[in-house]
């Protein structure tokens, strides 16, 4: 049985300001205040994980244990079936040490060349606590991969992500709207569900 929060503050086990500001957005209805790894000076642990969810886990057991506090971490990323599953769980890596996603959503494109174009985003939200007890939540959003990329909002691969059932894609939504659909609330969703009852 999932652990109820009943606290007031949240690390944010992630040194990305997109999901952080993103998560603090789905946490702010709860009176819940984000506190980002980053300016803890919480170090990003190396994704060793062969899983959404091992990497989930493994950066906010890390979080949590630092900080003393609870933690929630993210790991997501693009999964596209033509490719095999890729760029899956090296999402975040296809962009190389500069976090260039214009670079990643090209290499995308030239792999993908006349496949299959459905895709989809998982996002895998793990809350752990200092005592080692934690929980993971999965959600998923299908969809199918535009070129060239559209839109400035969002972050990653969004401009090129349609949602199955939209027109337009993650970069082009309003955030608000992004947030009722993405595959990030569909897990933060199954959280609230499980540990933020009551609030």
């Amino acid at each position: 049985m999932p652990r109820l929060f009943t606290g007031d503050r949240l690390v944010i086990a992630s040194h990305n300001q997109g999901k952080v500001e993103e998560i603090s957005a789905l946490l702010a209805p709860f009176a819940i205040r984000a506190l980002a790894a980053a300016a803890l000076g919480i170090p990003e642990p190396e994704e060793t994980g062969d899983s959404f969810e091992a990497n989930a886990a493994l950066k906010a057991g890390l979080a949590a244990t630092a900080s003393g506090l609870p933690a929630l971490a993210d790991d997501s990323g693009l999964v596209v079936p033509a490719l095999g599953g890729a760029p899956g769980i090296y999402s975040s890596r296809w962009a190389g040490a500069r976090k260039d996603f214009g670079a990643a959503m090209t290499r995308v494109q030239h792999e993908l060349g006349t496949k299959d174009r459905g895709a989809r985003f998982v996002a895998v939200l793990a809350l752990a606590w200092p005592d080692g007890d934690s929980d993971l939540f999965r959600g998923e959003v299908a969809g199918t991969l535009v070129w060239p990329p559209r839109g400035e909002r969002g972050f990653g691969y969004d401009p090129t992500f349609v949602p199955e059932g939209g027109a337009e894609t993650f970069g082009e939504m309003e955030p608000a709207a992004k947030h009722k659909i993405s595959h990030r609330a569909r897990a933060f969703a199954k959280l609230v569900e499980a540990c933020f009852r009551g609030r």
